[in-house]
């Protein structure tokens, strides 16, 4: 009798066990089928392709320009878009610092862009070059409102000068840096500023900017047109 049980506990368990093994193959192939349309469904449905562009950020490059240099076209499927590649072509263009191109399901692309900012100007035969505060010339443009304008034999990206000259502009604080109009650096440790009212401050290297910047302040209240705070401990005005 008893091994007539265990005999029967054991056709039991076979049982269950293979019913076990039957859902599991179930769960597996629907789970199979789900991926599989899935991916039937990104890569031929119409409903996952590019229907519109959005671009944000941009202020003085046109939205036609961004969207030109994308060079995604409308209907492509949104998951063979190159978004990297995209990004390098639209940060390609001059007036743009970078650019971040995105899918956004189930049927856009989002170009986000910073542009570039205008700190200096600087005139040449063919016009007005427009610089960021990393020496990028960028534009040929009128200067907007409180660029200065900078005066240097080279000026361009991986000119020492120019670079030393930015280093000191955009340390000055607000009220210094509001009263400049022009920017003369001749050398990495000649920099000088000359002020709106005509005085020039005579600044030097790019060390001790804080320091100079204090002293500075306090001479403008000082009679003389030149004010040089090279030697910031001992400032001179003439």
């Amino acid at each position: 009798m008893d091994r007539e049980r265990r005999r029967v506990a054991r056709e039991e368990e076979r049982r269950r066990v293979s019913r076990s093994r039957r859902r599991a193959l179930l769960i597996v192939a629907a789970i199979v089928a789900v991926v599989a349309g899935g991916v039937v469904a990104v890569y031929f449905t119409p409903l996952l392709t590019v229907r519109s562009i959005e671009v944000d950020g941009n202020v003085s490059v046109s939205t036609e320009e961004i969207t030109s240099e994308l060079a995604i076209p409308m209907g492509e499927r949104l998951v063979h878009v190159d978004t990297g590649s995209a990004a390098q072509r639209v940060a390609g263009i001059p007036a743009l610092a970078s650019a971040r191109v995105q899918r956004m399901y189930p049927s856009t692309v989002r170009v986000t862009v910073v542009e570039r900012v205008a700190v200096v100007f600087v005139d040449e035969p063919d016009g007005t070059h427009l610089l960021d505060d990393e020496a990028v010339d960028f534009a040929v443009a009128p200067p907007p409102p409180g660029t200065v304008r900078l005066v240097t034999d080279t000026p361009g990206v991986g000119d020492p000068a120019t670079e030393s000259a930015l280093a000191v502009l955009n340390s000055l604080p607000e009220p210094l840096r509001g009263m400049v109009g022009e920017l003369r650096a001749s050398s990495i440790s000649d920099v000088s500023l000359l002020l709106l009212d005509g005085r020039t401050l005579v600044w030097g290297n790019r060390d001790n900017s804080e320091r100079k910047s204090a002293v500075a302040l306090a001479l403008l209240s000082q009679p003389g047109q030149i004010l040089d705070v090279s030697s910031p401990d001992l400032p001179t005005t003439k």
